[in-house]
């Protein structure tokens, strides 16, 4: 199965979860690394490019950090102007049908922060519902995603150790 991984990460170079994670992943064979915000430094999304890189892979993979409980924005932007109507979705929009969609997102607060309850009231699965109805709406598969929570918290051996766990996640899924 080809994958498409579209990192999402505004400033890769100090993150270590998603640097971990992309470094890893581009290890992995049948594996594309799109990395949103080095294609795009301006914002301005080439949608025909974007599309056909869609087409030509089965999975879809999400991959940011957890910002004001959403994406960061260009992958919001990336969103309203690829998945166009009649192509993504709406009439003759079947391009994505039956392709999977994967969430892999990394926060900084603990899973406990994350719950019903918690400190920001709400679960991951209830804050990923916008991405779920996306799934729905062109045609996906969402499959259940894949969290790091607590990440500045973690030792460099248990990031690589979540980098693998990462990879094995998506290559059994």
């Amino acid at each position: 199965m080809k994958t498409l991984v579209l990192l999402a990460h505004p400033n890769i170079e100090t993150s270590r979860i998603n640097k971990a994670w992309t470094k890893r992943l581009m290890s992995e064979e049948n594996m594309t690394v799109h990395n949103l915000y080095a294609a795009y430094p301006d914002g301005k999304i080439d949608v025909k490019h974007e599309q056909q890189l869609l087409l030509n892979h089965d999975r879809i993979v999400f991959q940011f950090p957890l910002y004001w409980y959403s994406s960061p924005s260009l992958l919001k932007e990336w969103q309203d102007v690829v998945l166009e109507y009649g192509w993504a979705y709406g009439t003759n929009g079947t391009k994505l049908h039956g392709k999977e969609l994967l969430l892999v997102i990394s926060t900084g607060g603990p899973a406990s922060a994350y719950q019903a309850g918690g400190y920001n009231l709400f679960s991951m699965s209830e804050l990923t519902k916008p991405f779920q109805a996306t799934a729905n709406l062109t045609g996906m598969k969402f499959l259940p995603s894949f969290t790091l929570q607590g990440a500045h918290r973690l030792t460099e051996e248990e990031i690589e150790e979540n980098a693998e766990e990462l990879a094995g996640y998506i290559g059994t899924l």
